[in-house]
């Protein structure tokens, strides 16, 4: 288990296989399921997962019969798969405009052409972003760093290797598995409803309410341990401003009848998560102000590296330092430019816009660029601070929401009542391209990690960014016009099928209700604003304990304590407690680095197991049409029993596979 990545025979000698026909095939394929899968899940309960590390599984499974596959085209797979699955975040947006009416069914090439244009505009503005947030940058990268550890596991185990190579890898496969195996059948028998998923208390605090919960996820206690304890305290502090203190007070100041649970989730959903929108705003802000040197740093080099290469008698680049040039990055993206502006332009063309579409659509252009390319930057950060499955893409979404009706409503002051449903429309639509943006620049800074430490060529992957955009853009419009008229969307048009259960989609409800409230003046800015005082107070808190070099509390991952559910935040926290401890363990070791690298590996094992089961559950919901289709219990023992049997089982098996891990590790003492 080096951690420098094996060679392989084919890559060692001759031509190096990487970028290959084969893999990008591959990964387009992989893509159909993930992204059905995300796009389904999403819309159905809020979330989806990063879909690196099951590719990288599934791609290493099925290549590992071709002598000439490598680690590198493995990589260039799950990269793929993983830049098409993540577009899928555009049903954060998207549904709202059926929602609200303004349309029937997602027509394919304006749904693609978001998706295509705000795709490749995130792979453009990650290439500038590589040097300074991924080669030079100290952030973890957790899903990087686990499909890293995935594909060299992966890949050492087909070669012939003696002595303590071969113990190292052994053991590191043992663990990927284990943990692997560990996850899924936890998650296998919570899909059988013997264990509940999650467990949740509320309770009466005077006039109000608040309470607790959690999840009984492995795969979010493998990204804990990831992530380390501080970004894992911060979060906890995120979770008692929401919980302990924000909740209690508002429920206080809006009592009302009935369980405590309606009331306590009630204010959380509608008042306290844009508290924590607000403190995710001015910390993304605040990442972007300290990123600046850097990040102009990087787009300084990319330049003089691309300027160095056209030099008569330059030496080559190193590899690893080559991106696509820089001019063609911006050639690239100048020309994404045309097709948006054409895009919006039909958009408005014949509705209550028509007579202002040139401004429209000019000022709509620039602020995809500029809120675009700051969005993606803070995507990529909080991607390398905390992953890709738990960055609040959907936060930011929030914020660029505001900021696009706030735009709309200074331009288009005036118009009269009439333009209003047109107005909230086209906020949402220019909404939906940012938001493209900023999930692929999410997205491909972890990929871009990952191919750092498996010594992938940076252009190669990039190119495999853009492929992988074009399949995702190509598979979203027919998927969500499936659903839709298979299922519909909670508080808009029925759907065809008699008697279907609509889906919720609550970002698309949520940010399709902030564009009304802007645009028709009835947000409550306050909450917001309270935010942002949160946020101003724990970033000048994060730089006292910096100053005094103690364990630092980073401002974003304090907003995600709030922002995200509870249920969400407690088993990350609980992972990053027994990583630390499990570390803490390792270093009375003789040999430290390779025991902690198979807690890394254990940890990336459990997000593998649930992640790939997640895949597979949610295709039989699909096809089966049935909540709970692999159900072999009733509903009350569901409700009642399920919960105490699932809350033993995960205090019992969380402890329990560290301590295999430790128990397997004795051989490195």
């Amino acid at each position: 288990m080096s951690s420098q990545p094996p060679a392989s025979g084919s890559a060692a000698i001759g031509k190096r296989v990487e970028l290959t026909y084969r893999g990008l095939i591959l990964g387009g394929l992989i893509t159909l399921v993930f992204t059905a899968a995300n796009v389904y899940l999403g819309l159905k309960v809020g979330l989806t997962f990063a879909s690196s590390i099951p590719a990288a599984v599934i791609s290493m499974a099925l290549l590992r019969a071709v002598r000439s596959s490598t680690i590198y085209e493995n990589n260039i797979v799950q990269t793929v798969a993983s830049a098409a699955g993540t577009l899928s975040s555009v049903i954060f947006v998207l549904p709202g405009l059926v929602m609200i009416g303004y349309w029937t069914n997602f027509p394919f090439w304006p749904t693609f052409g978001v998706c295509a244009i705000g795709g490749v505009l995130g792979v453009m503005y990650t290439i500038p972003l590589r040097r300074a947030m991924v080669t030079t940058s100290d952030l973890p990268y957790p899903e990087g760093i686990a499909a890293a550890e995935v594909l060299k596991v992966g890949e050492a185990s087909r070669e012939a290797v003696t002595g303590q190579a071969a113990d190292e890898n052994h053991a590191g496969l043992i663990a990927v598995v284990g943990g692997t195996i560990a996850s899924a059948g936890f998650a296998i028998v919570v899909a059988m409803r013997v264990f509940a998923g999650e467990v949740a208390a509320f309770f009466r605090i005077g006039a109000g309410a608040t309470g607790i919960g959690t999840s009984f996820s492995l795969a979010l206690v493998g990204a804990g341990h990831l992530i380390g304890l501080s970004v894992g305290f911060a979060m906890l502090a995120g979770l008692v401003i929401a919980w302990g203190i924000a909740t209690p007070i508002l429920t206080s100041m809006y009592p009302a009848a009935g369980p405590a649970a309606d009331l306590a989730n009630g204010i959380w959903v509608h008042k306290v998560r844009f508290i924590g929108a607000g403190t995710i705003g001015i910390s993304a802000i605040w990442a972007l102000g300290k990123l600046a040197r850097p990040v102009i740093g990087g787009v300084a080099s990319a330049i003089a590296a691309s300027r160095h290469s056209m030099t008569p008698g330059a030496g080559e680049l190193p590899r690893t330092e080559r991106d696509i040039p820089i001019g063609y990055v911006a050639l690239i993206s100048v020309a994404c430019l045309v097709p948006l502006a054409a895009l919006l332009s039909v958009f408005l063309a014949g509705g209550a816009l028509a007579s202002m579409i040139v401004p429209l659509v000019l000022g709509a252009i620039v602020y995809v660029v500029i809120a675009g390319f700051l969005v993606a930057a803070a995507c990529g950060y909080m991607a390398g601070l905390i992953g890709s499955s738990n960055s609040p893409v959907s936060g930011l979404a929030i914020l660029t929401v505001l900021g696009a009706s706030l735009l709309l409503l200074a331009m288009a002051h005036g118009l009269g009542p009439n333009a209003g449903p047109t107005l909230v429309a086209f906020a949402l639509f220019v909404t939906a391209v940012v938001l493209c943006v900023a999930t692929i620049a999410n997205d491909n800074l972890q990929d871009l990690k990952t191919g750092q430490l498996v010594d992938a060529t940076p252009w190669r992957q990039q190119v495999g960014l853009i492929v992988g955009v074009m399949f995702g853009a190509a598979v979203i419009p027919p998927i969500l016009d499936l659903i839709n008229h298979s299922y519909g969307f909670t508080g808009g048009p029925p759907a065809a099928v008699v008697g279907a259960q609509p889906l919720a989609a609550p970002q698309a409800t949520l940010i399709s209700a902030l564009a009304k409230g802007v645009l028709q003046g009835n947000i409550d800015w306050g909450l917001l604003g309270i935010g942002v005082l949160v946020g101003i107070a724990i970033i000048a808190l994060d730089e006292i304990l910096g100053f005094a070099r103690k364990m630092r509390l980073p401002p974003l991952a304090v907003g995600l304590g709030i922002y995200l559910p509870a249920g969400t935040i407690i088993p990350v926290i609980i992972g990053a407690v027994a990583g630390w401890w499990y570390n803490r363990w390792a270093k009375t070791t003789r040999q430290p680095e390779t025991v902690k690298r198979l807690g890394v590996l254990l940890a990336s094992g459990l997000i593998v197991g649930e992640s790939l089961f997640g895949v597979v559950l949610a295709g039989v919901i699909w096809v089966t049409g049935k909540p709970f289709p692999m159900s072999i219990v009733s509903d009350a023992f569901a409700a009642n029993e399920a919960l105490w049997i699932g809350l033993l089982a995960f205090i019992v098996v969380v402890p329990f596979v560290y301590l295999w891990t430790a128990r397997l590790s004795k051989r490195f003492e």
